[in-house]
């Protein structure tokens, strides 16, 4: 069987605070594989980001990681130097920023900025890299693409930003893309075509993605796999299809209720009732069990991960179950 391409084990990020260590990943583990879209779902502080940025190395102090390994093609990217890593991002792995402008430098025009993301990495002449990055901006469905090289971002609509954020991210064809929210500020029509563009990249270059998102619904179609994230853990993760249609753990089956569309006409839109808990009050039991309505007396204590067939969840009552 052939290793992975992207092995997340036990992973733990923590940032110290005035009030103590916060845990804000906390022992995650997900896999993937070339080619694979995972889809990274949970409201916001539930950890999501931050995986992503600690996959990256761009945890900065207070933060650090404080266990676990990130294997990319077997090479653990948490014992790996600066450099190392420096030389790793926008090569081999790269990301795509909510907004376009974490990406592009507004006083430089697309094609210095595309150029330099090429020669940093490879040793081609600036004709070949122009030529290159032409061909990118095509890929993505640019028109005229030649001419908005000579472009500044200011002169681009969000979608074409967004789009050349993508392209620069495909640009040395790497093994991993970390897509961070980046059709939030979209329009709908814009979003649906982002979200087209990416599968079909992916198809194309055999890229793995991990596309993080508070919206279920946008990775239903998009995904071939999903980890649910809550407070800093994973609290569900399997193939898409098992979690939209068949969610196990009850904070799954709360963000499927809460898009619009699923539920009918005449009904309200669902709402998971109270709020995200604060990590740094944690106990030791169900960081959900205030919210849940399946809540049990086990749940006082947090329970460990369980496998299911080819997904896992942790949940002492998990949906589906009636419990004796």
């Amino acid at each position: 069987m052939n290793e992975p391409l992207l092995h997340v084990q036990n992973l733990c990020t923590v940032f110290e605070t005035r009030g103590g260590p916060i845990k804000a990943v906390n022992n995650v583990t997900l896999t993937l594989n070339p080619g694979e879209i995972l889809g990274l779902v949970g409201e916001s502080g539930s950890g999501k980001s931050v995986t992503g940025f600690s996959i990256l190395g761009l945890i900065d102090p207070p933060g650090r990681i404080t266990r676990g390994r990130i294997l990319l093609k077997g090479e653990d990217l948490a014992a790996a130097d600066p450099s190392r890593l420096r030389g790793l991002r926008g090569d081999r792995i790269a990301m795509i920023f909510q907004d376009p402008m974490m990406t592009l430098n507004p006083v430089l025009r697309i094609d210095t900025q595309m150029v330099e993301a090429i020669q940093t990495h490879r040793s081609i002449g600036k004709r070949e890299a122009l030529s290159a990055c032409e061909k990118a901006l095509a890929d993505v469905g640019i028109p005229s693409p030649a001419e908005r090289l000579r472009a500044y971002p200011h002169e681009l609509s969000g979608g074409m930003r967004q789009r050349i954020a993508i392209a620069i991210a495909f640009l040395n064809r790497p093994d991993l893309i970390i897509a961070d929210e980046p059709t939030t500020a979209l329009d709908v029509t814009i979003q649906s075509q982002i979200l087209s563009l990416a599968q079909t990249m992916c198809e194309t270059h055999g890229t793995a993605m991990i596309w993080i998102t508070h919206d279920l619904s946008v990775v239903a179609g998009l995904a071939d796999s999903i980890a649910v994230m809550y407070a800093g853990r994973v609290v569900e993760h399997g193939p898409v299809r098992d979690i939209v249609e068949r969610p196990m753990h009850p904070y799954s089956h709360g963000l499927l209720q809460s898009v619009p569309g699923m539920n009918s006409n005449k009904s309200r839109l669902f709402q998971i009732p109270g709020m995200t808990p604060s990590l740094a009050s944690l106990g030791a039991e169900c960081a959900f069990r205030a919210r849940c309505k399946k809540q049990l007396s086990e749940c006082s204590v947090a329970p460990e991960e369980t496998a299911a067939g080819p997904r896992t969840f942790r949940c002492h009552n998990p949906m589906g179950h009636t419990h004796g």
